[in-house]
Order: C-alpha cells, then sequence, then structure tokens
C-alpha cells in the first residue's frame, strides 16, 4: 500500500518525479524532484498511508508514523545517482533480497515485477 501510494504520488497525482525509493520494515527512502512544497507531499503521502494502515491494523488513536522526516538537497547528478544506488542497495544490505530487482517493494523491484 506504501508502494502504491508512492507511485500513485508521481503518476496520478504528479506531486513529483522520482529517482529510486524503498519502503523498508521501520523506514522508507525516497529520492525524488519535487513539483509541490516538500511538507505537502510527506503530509499527503503520510497521511493516506497512516489511515491506511490504522485501519488494516484496526488501530484507532496511535501513531502510525513518526513526527520526523529528514530531507537533503542534492546538489548534482553524481551525488543523485549516488543516492539513487544507495537506496536500491539498501533492501540488500538489510538482507531483505539478495539483488535490488528482488526487493518488491523497491523502484528497483517494482520496475522488474511490472514488466515481467
Amino acid at each position: 500500500m506504501v508502494a502504491e501510494s508512492i507511485v500513485f504520488g508521481q503518476q496520478r497525482l504528479q506531486q513529483y518525479e522520482l529517482g529510486a525509493w524503498a519502503v523498508m520494515p521501520n523506514h522508507v527512502h525516497l529520492l525524488l524532484f519535487p513539483h509541490v512544497p516538500i511538507p505537502i507531499i510527506t503530509r499527503r503521502l503520510k497521511g493516506y498511508t497512516a489511515r491506511q494502515a490504522n485501519l488494516f491494523l484496526r488501530r484507532t488513536g496511535e501513531p502510525f508514523w513518526q513526527k520526523e522526516s529528514y530531507d537533503h538537497w542534492v546538489r548534482n547528478e553524481q551525488e543523485w545517482a549516488r543516492i539513487a544506488k544507495y537506496i536500491e542497495e539498501n533492501p540488500v544490505q538489510a538482507g531483505l533480497a539478495k539483488s535490488p530487482e528482488e526487493y518488491r517493494w523497491s523502484s528497483a523491484g517494482w520496475t522488474s515485477r511490472r514488466e515481467k
């Protein structure tokens, strides 16, 4: 559901252009070029996914996401490429997949999953 929401934000809402992303068990990585202010993106993404997750988990009154988020300005193409590789390799480094393409909740795995 989180992965679908990330892709929806690009394809349907056109809030950003995705570079790379990965939904990890306890955090999410997003590399994007925003078309709207970052607080709007995070508020919409966290708000929608928190409501959906709490409905699924049958929870009320409990926060799903932590309040903080960390952003970083990417200054050039080399830095963009390095960060994209880090994000897509993160599931491999965490032992969740043998290759980035095997992790279905990431830009690498989502793309290869859609092509099959």
